[in-house]
């Protein structure tokens, strides 16, 4: 009997942060199909031996979807299925395709919905169990990391820097990226790997040619599945809320992350994490209507932050 779970998020972050879940219901149910709107995620995923196959569905939002929805669930030949959203469309498709059991959300609860909170509570009454960890160990093979390390000194202090992100509204900016890499250079060994993806090349290009001490390298061009290695293997991630800090914080290094428009609810299942907010302003106040300004966060902020961290 297979065991499916379905994750109803589109963002490749979303997705990962709903991981230690997966890893969960799979330690019981064996490994584990996984379903998701998010593009990329069967590459993030691929060395993951808790999960047997990442299947892509698009995203589908109309009552006439279910019946289509319910036809590719089907088959999936599914035993079980745990849908980590509050859909009715979904649950009544997954009925439809005649699985046995199926766990979903608490229907037409949507609102205010917090992803960890929601997912804990959804894994621990679905599974009977009192309790279950929020983070755990992202996998990637020996092979990878050991093709990635060539490109890493250990003489220096080695950060991913995420200057890329989904929308223009959740970006620290280059202009305070290339000061912070400036002052960073007068106050150690470092090297900066910097992160913005394929089609925001023009980030990544901006911010290296204006870095003084030519210590950079552009990781845009790069796959998700040879970019992983590089997230796994560095010191410590500064940037904007990107899929790439979960990544870091779930291969156990820090993670710092510039939250100007994101909920703390996206970083708020990791030890791992340093979130830097705008003075002034209460975490709790942040979500994706604050649209606060970049520059609200210091350059000297984050610099003293990775400065705490390298001489920890």
């Amino acid at each position: 009997m297979k065991t499916g779970v379905y994750l109803n998020y589109v963002g490749l972050g979303a997705n990962l942060l709903h991981l230690a879940y997966c890893h969960k219901i799979a330690e019981i149910y064996g490994p584990i199909t996984l379903i998701s709107n998010a593009k990329n995620l069967d590459q993030a995923l691929e060395d993951d031996q808790s999960i047997e196959q990442v299947i892509t569905f698009d995203k589908n939002k109309r009552i006439i979807d279910i019946l289509k929805i319910s036809s590719n669930l089907k088959k999936l030949n599914l035993g079980n299925i745990f849908i980590f959203y509050p859909s009715p469309r979904l649950y009544l498709a997954a009925k439809l395709a005649g699985i046995k059991k199926v766990y979903c959300y608490p229907l037409f609860k949507k609102k205010d919905l917090h992803l960890i909170e929601a997912a804990k509570n959804f894994t621990c009454s679905s599974l009977k169990i009192l309790d279950c960890k929020t983070e755990t160990k992202i996998k990637i093979s020996e092979k990878k990391i050991e093709k990635t390390k060539k490109f890493f000194d250990k003489n220096n202090f080695n950060v991913v820097i995420g200057a890329g992100s989904s929308g223009p509204d959740t970006r620290w900016g280059e202009k305070n990226f290339i000061k912070l890499i400036n002052q960073l250079n007068d106050k150690g060994k470092f090297f900066f790997y910097i992160q913005a993806g394929p089609d925001q090349k023009d980030i990544t290009h901006e911010i290296i040619k204006n870095i003084d001490k030519k210590n950079c390298i552009d990781l845009s061009d790069l796959s998700i599945r040879e970019v992983m290695p590089y997230f796994a293997l560095c010191d410590a991630y500064v940037g904007n809320d990107s899929f790439m800090h979960h990544v870091t914080s779930q291969s156990q290094k820090p993670a710092i992350v510039l939250l100007m428009n994101s909920p703390k609810a996206y970083t708020d299942y990791s030890k791992y994490y340093h979130r830097i907010i705008p003075d002034n302003i209460s975490i709790d106040n942040i979500n994706h209507k604050s649209f606060l300004s970049p520059n609200l966060i210091s350059v000297e902020k984050v610099k003293n932050k990775v400065l705490e961290i390298k001489f920890k």
